[in-house]
């Protein structure tokens, strides 16, 4: 996955379907208490959705159809979803909508 830099991450802003979400930590050590190098340690495939883009527009009716997700949503996502982007000195995936794959409620 490239990883992009963002200078100036407070005017970011998804665009259409995309999504911006801060991925969970990793675990620094396994249940039975052995810490984990970090070149071990798997990245998390859940975090929390910081910015949504607008929506998506549909071709025949000229519509705009919102995104389901909202800011604040904690989600699961595939392993090799979105693009690696760094605001703020922290690490981001931008990734559309279609690559969340559920939303964590309670």
């Amino acid at each position: 996955m490239p990883k992009k830099s963002v200078e100036n991450g407070s005017g970011f802003r998804p665009l259409h379907d995309k999504v911006l979400v801060k991925r969970d930590t990793a675990e620094g050590k396994t249940a039975s208490g052995i810490f984990l190098p970090e070149r071990a340690k798997d990245a998390p495939k859940t975090g929390v959705v910081e910015a949504v883009g607008t929506g998506t527009l549909n071709h025949e009716t000229g519509e705009l159809i919102p995104l389901s997700l909202k800011k604040g949503d904690r989600v699961v996502f595939s392993s090799y979803s979105g693009t690696e982007v760094k605001l703020d000195g922290v690490e981001m995936l931008v990734m559309s909508e279609s690559e969340v794959l559920a939303v964590i409620e309670g």
